[in-house]
């Protein structure tokens, strides 16, 4: 066989296996009473020094994430505010999904320039010929192999703030201190299913009740962290944690998507004082508002179905200058100090 029948027929296999790959929620993760119930992480190795998990080692991974992700963008935060840019590299995909997914078109030719990938999907199918979820970031890619090692967005910030932390820039954050994992593991849990997901549970629904529920679960949530908020800095208090970063990727796109998109219209974040001066707290932090991309959010969530918007019109609004507005949170450390994530607490 020839070289060129050779090139063919590869691409002719791997086309068949991106065929099996999930490129929309809709797919696998409605249920038959209309409520969305999100797929679960394929990838789930560990990251550690025992063996059979993965080895905790610099410039072997590279992070894949999209702008527009909350579950992506949160573990580039902490990537950035810890200082793991060296050992660990980014690439970036476009916006605005395919019908085969996350692509790279972003980049010179459309592909990825270390991995050598045009879709995301790529290597998922290297790493699972049979994989047919949807190939999502964030996702761990192990540089060598080109595969796929983890994608398990739930536990990857918790990774990077702890068997990461030989790489750790100086004077890097506690994000995760020992003394609060359990408070913060709980708050944590709570925050995915009724605010994280919760979003997606009201802009996926496919039945009124569900929708209605996920709805009211979302606002009670925010209900209460708005009542937290009135009198801590942080979610615990003077410093920020792990957290608070789960909880900002969602408010950073609360106003710019989920309010129309999803149909979260009850109030902005803006309408909530506490939360609205705690946002723009930690977007004004860095490692927050330098990765926070609101042109890429929006174009994600309003040009992401054409069901919905046939038209593929790109809302104007609304305006984000006030995300860099005095926030006046200082006034309610307990230290009175201003706090400074480059050196911690």
């Amino acid at each position: 066989m020839s070289k060129n029948n050779q090139t063919i027929k590869y691409q002719e296999g791997l086309n068949k296996k991106e065929n099996k790959i999930a490129t929309s929620e809709a797919v696998n993760e409605i249920e038959s009473n209309g409520s969305f119930n999100r797929q679960k992480n394929r990838f789930t190795t560990p990251f550690s020094n025992k063996d059979g998990n993965l080895p905790v080692k610099e410039e072997l991974y590279r992070l894949l994430w999209a702008p527009i992700c909350p579950w992506a963008h949160r573990v580039v935060i902490v990537r950035k505010v810890l200082g793991l840019e060296d050992a660990i590299s980014l690439g970036t995909a476009n916006p605005i999904r395919t019908d085969k997914g996350w692509s790279f078109s972003l980049d010179k030719g459309g592909i990825d320039p270390v991995l050598g990938i045009r879709y995301l999907s790529e290597v998922y199918v290297s790493a699972d010929p049979n994989y047919n979820g949807r190939a999502t970031v964030p996702a761990i890619v192990d540089i060598n192999t080109k595969k796929v090692v983890n994608n398990d967005y739930f536990n990857l910030t918790n990774y990077l703030e702890t068997v990461w932390s030989p790489y750790h820039k100086k004077n890097a954050p506690d994000l995760y201190p020992i003394a609060l994992r359990n408070e913060i593991d709980e708050l944590n849990n709570s925050i995915f299913h009724d605010i994280n997901n919760g979003v997606y549970k009201c802009g996926f629904a496919n039945s009124q009740d569900a929708y209605e529920n996920a709805y009211d679960i979302l606002f009670k949530k925010l209900d209460d962290l708005e009542q937290r908020l009135s009198d801590k800095r942080f979610l615990f208090g003077d410093f920020i944690t792990d957290s608070d970063i789960r909880l900002y990727v969602t408010l950073a796109r609360f106003d710019t998507a989920y309010y129309s998109a999803f149909l979260t219209n009850r109030n902005r974040i803006i309408d909530f004082p506490n939360l609205w001066g705690y946002a723009r707290d930690l977007y004004q932090t860095p490692g927050f508002g330098d990765t926070t991309d609101f042109d890429a959010i929006k174009k994600g969530y309003h040009l992401l179905n054409e069901i919905r918007n046939p038209f593929m019109i790109l809302p104007k609004g609304p305006d984000i200058s006030g995300w860099s507005s005095p926030h006046n949170r200082e006034s309610l450390s307990k230290n009175k100090q201003v706090y400074d994530i480059k050196k911690g607490r």
